[in-house]
């Protein structure tokens, strides 16, 4: 953990990523977190977001979504792993049209006030998508990060939110990984060099 950065006169957000049923519910997930650590990831966020919303903060949702499986497999890495038995194996099933994975998990989501950024193809959520928009037309300066995967795409845009000024604070409870070996290892890169690594109590305190 680091510590965290002076919030006063800050503006927040959270943004949450990949907290959908594609990776958090058993019953659908084409590319599955484990079920004890979607269980953890699924509560955290849950209270996260509802302390964001009693502080009146925006919270965003960026959810990978394709048009079709030629999106995915033009990836060269994806196309070498699919089909094996790598935790990414499944990618050519992953959030196709019409699939419930697509559908944000609903213990997170208040469809009436929270915005669904749904054009995410690659890990960084801010390549190819309306994220840096919605952020910068509601004046956010600092990001609340949870989500799937550590090593991955919270890895990614954390280094993209830094590279764009951005104040990242990534939400150690809120986030996990299909790669559990290499948690601790992301969350150590990104307290390193990107952004800070905070507890759920220090943030929901600090909010």
């Amino acid at each position: 953990m680091t510590p965290l950065p002076d919030l006063a006169g800050a503006s927040l957000a959270v943004v949450t990523i990949d907290v959908h049923r594609g990776h958090l519910d058993p019953a659908v997930a084409t590319m599955p977190l484990a079920a004890d650590g979607a269980t953890r990831v699924v509560a955290a966020n849950g209270r996260l977001v509802a302390a964001a919303r009693d502080h009146g903060l925006p919270v965003v949702h960026v959810v990978t979504s394709y048009h079709g499986v030629e999106e995915i497999s033009s990836n060269p890495w994806w196309a070498s792993v699919a089909g094996s038995d790598a935790t990414r194996g499944g990618v050519l099933r992953h959030q196709l049209p019409g699939s419930p994975g697509l559908e944000v998990m609903p213990q997170v989501l208040d469809a009436a006030r929270d915005i669904v950024v749904s054009s995410k193809k690659r890990y960084d959520c801010f390549h190819a998508t309306e994220l840096d928009h919605v952020l910068r037309s509601r004046g956010v300066d600092t990001l609340l990060l949870t989500g799937v995967n550590t090593n991955s795409c919270v890895l990614a845009t954390t280094i993209a939110a830094n590279t764009r000024d951005y104040r990242a604070i990534v939400v150690a409870e809120c986030v996990d990984t299909m790669d559990p070996t290499h948690h601790d290892t992301a969350l150590a890169i990104i307290g390193q060099a990107f952004g800070w690594v905070a507890s759920l109590d220090d943030v929901v305190s600090a909010l």
